[in-house]
């Protein structure tokens, strides 16, 4: 099984209260009836405070999209320099004995890719094998746990880095009163998140084992009985005809978002089925997991869940916490709520499920065992 070895989160030092943002926004639309429309939204978005990648002043001046990806990709790869050092710190592992590097992003454009731009600042072999991920959205940090699982189940003794990091502000269109910007100005935040994670068969003196693992079987988890969760498997899936519903429109002003009224039916509906197909799938049902690591979309988003899945108010408190804290990080939001629940030590025992939307629509599911 893979290991995750540590998860580290880091963000940029301009921190603002919901209310400082969301009057600086209304502030920037003319009178009328957005202005109360925004405050209502922010004041129901569940979240208290964010960090943003300039100071708050700045965004007035961003021009057009060239110059606000320029800025994307500078400070992208400064924070995710920082929290790639510090997550191989965490893991006490070398920058040299990482296998792979999986980045994800949906906030801006890099070639090379970020992971690229990092690996010499941090200190990755220049050997080490790159999977840059974009396009997946929130999805991406479950998603790229994933794909980590899928290198190291046939490399077990490796180790492999994944690096998400997300500047959802310099996407915002301040002149866009559509209700799905309106909802967007008041959910996301910027940061980066990464994580370690080595193959079942890892020790330090052999990062480069190349054997196959066994193949994993679709039984109930046996508990990793360890301090960290390991990986037993994952799922994805994409529900054909909501393809409108989620994602960007990309034009001459950068990124736009869109964001249809039906996401929290569709969490509902849809993707409750796929917890309990999955889950059931290794003899497990809904009240076996006793770590909900879910991507806090919003408070709609997570209440449907909860309905749908007959979760109780605590289950989902990891991530509604990381909301309200820090905003939607996009794909780093995932790994932020799997450090908050591996900082309240689950016992040995405990079965978590990582879970994770992204335009498409589709789901991301990561089955853990500690």
């Amino acid at each position: 099984m893979t290991r995750v070895l540590a998860v580290s989160t880091v963000f940029p030092p301009h921190r603002y209260m919901q209310h400082e943002i969301t009057e600086d926004l209304v502030s920037g639309l003319p009178p009328g009836p957005e202005r109360e429309l925004v405050r209502r939204l922010h004041a129901a978005a569940g979240v208290e405070s964010r960090h943003l990648a300039l100071p708050l002043d700045r965004y007035r001046d961003l021009g057009a999209f060239g110059e606000t990806n320029r800025l994307f990709v500078e400070l992208a790869t400064a924070l995710g320099s920082e929290a790639a050092t510090r997550v191989l710190q965490d893991a006490g592992v070398r920058p040299e004995d990482v296998d792979l590097v999986v980045s994800t992003t949906v906030t801006g454009i890099a070639t090379p890719s970020l992971e690229a731009r990092v690996a010499a600042r941090v200190g990755l072999r220049p050997d080490v094998r790159r999977t840059p991920l974009f396009g997946l959205g929130c999805s991406a940090g479950a998603a790229g746990l994933a794909r980590v699982h899928d290198f190291l189940d046939g490399r077990p003794g490796g180790t492999a880095l994944l690096l998400s990091t997300e500047l959802c502000s310099l996407t915002l269109q301040r002149a866009d009163t559509s209700m799905a910007n309106l909802v967007a100005g008041g959910l996301f935040g910027d940061g980066a998140a990464a994580l370690v994670a080595v193959g079942g068969d890892h020790s330090p003196t052999s990062s480069r084992t190349t054997s196959r693992a066994s193949a994993s079987s679709r039984t109930a988890p046996q508990p990793s009985g360890s301090s960290v969760p390991s990986v037993v498997a994952a799922r994805s899936r994409l529900y054909p005809g909501t393809e409108h519903l989620l994602g960007w429109d990309v034009g001459d002003w950068g990124f736009r978002m869109v964001l249809g009224p039906e996401l929290p039916a569709l969490v509902g509906l849809h993707v409750t089925e796929e917890v309990e197909s999955f889950l059931a799938a290794h003899d497990l049902k809904p009240g076996d997991v006793g770590a909900w690591i879910c991507h806090p979309g919003g408070p709609k988003v997570l209440d449907a869940l909860a309905e749908g899945l007959g979760l109780p108010g605590s289950a989902l408190a990891a991530s509604r916490r990381a909301l309200a804290a820090h905003g939607n990080l996009s794909s780093a939001s995932v790994l932020q709520v799997l450090k908050d629940v591996q900082a309240h030590r689950p016992p040995p025992g405990t079965i978590g499920l990582m879970l994770a939307f992204g335009p498409g629509f589709s789901s991301e599911l990561v089955l853990l065992a500690w």
